[in-house]
């Protein structure tokens, strides 16, 4: 039937919906780029920023624009209680050094260092307004989330041409859940998912799944982190994301007056 779909619209409509990682162009090098980065946090706050670092760095030496950390890149403890020991607010020192790092490699890629604190408010004010990030419309949500299409659908509503889901999955639900639902995200939206996450073991106490990847809005998965830490990089096309929209406008479908009121608890 999907077959079918994207065949009839390539006839009727002259556009080609053949997943992206397949329909290379020579124009393709000329679209932004973005990387992907997989780590292995730890208690060990100052290894961990080096390990991110690195891997930022490498992101700027090769061109991307936008370089996504997944959950708790700082730091990953064993037990509450050294959470707390470890855990600084906002302004403190450790992301100071983060800030700086961003600032640090967006100037050298010929971009200007913004005001950190201003981000930030943002970020917490307004958790359904996608954040403007270069020339991309950014929804910003986190691990679990992925696990609730409403928030993706609200983020996509309000403007977001990119999704990202920063996680540390465990490695029980990780072979089950992971792939299916950023692809399910990917697809119901229509937008990039861009999935940076934790891997391998932190401490004695806790593993995480791993599987980096960016999944374009056909439901593809055009690039993916190999085991252990490092990066991968995949192309963003926002006209990819504008045309399919526009040939397969799932919005315009919608039936809100049906199911407009989700989100409660099961009764």
């Amino acid at each position: 039937m999907a077959f079918g779909l994207r065949k009839r619209l390539s006839k009727e409509r002259g556009f080609s919906l053949m997943p992206r990682a397949m329909a290379i162009s020579s124009s393709s090098c000329e679209l932004p780029l973005v990387a992907v980065c997989q780590v292995t946090s730890t208690p060990d706050k100052q290894q961990n920023f080096k390990t991110c670092a690195e891997l930022v760095r490498e992101a700027a030496r090769l061109g991307a624009c936008l370089a996504f950390l997944p959950e708790a890149f700082d730091f990953i403890a064993r037990d509450p209680a050294e959470t707390l020991r470890l855990s600084e607010p906002l302004g403190g020192r450790l992301l100071e050094e983060y800030t700086r790092l961003a600032r640090y490699q967006g100037k050298s890629e010929g971009e200007t260092g913004g005001s950190r604190g201003q981000e930030i408010e943002t970020i917490l004010a307004n958790t359904v307004k996608p954040l403007g990030c270069f020339s991309f419309q950014v929804g910003l949500a986190v691990c679990y989330d992925m696990r609730f299409p409403e928030l993706s659908l609200a983020l996509a509503q309000a403007g977001a041409e990119i999704l990202t889901y920063p996680s540390a999955f465990g490695s029980v639900t990780g072979p089950a859940h992971w792939e299916v639902l950023l692809r399910a995200r990917a697809i119901e939206t229509q937008c990039y998912v861009v999935a940076a996450a934790q891997c391998g073991r932190h401490h004695e106490k806790r593993a995480s799944y791993g599987h980096s990847m960016v999944v374009d809005p056909w439901g593809t998965v055009v690039a993916r982190c190999s085991e252990g830490p490092g990066l991968c990089l995949a192309r963003i096309d926002l006209s990819y994301v504008r045309q399919l929209r526009q040939h397969l406008p799932v919005f315009q479908h919608r039936r809100p007056d049906l199911y407009g009121n989700l989100g409660h608890p099961l009764s």
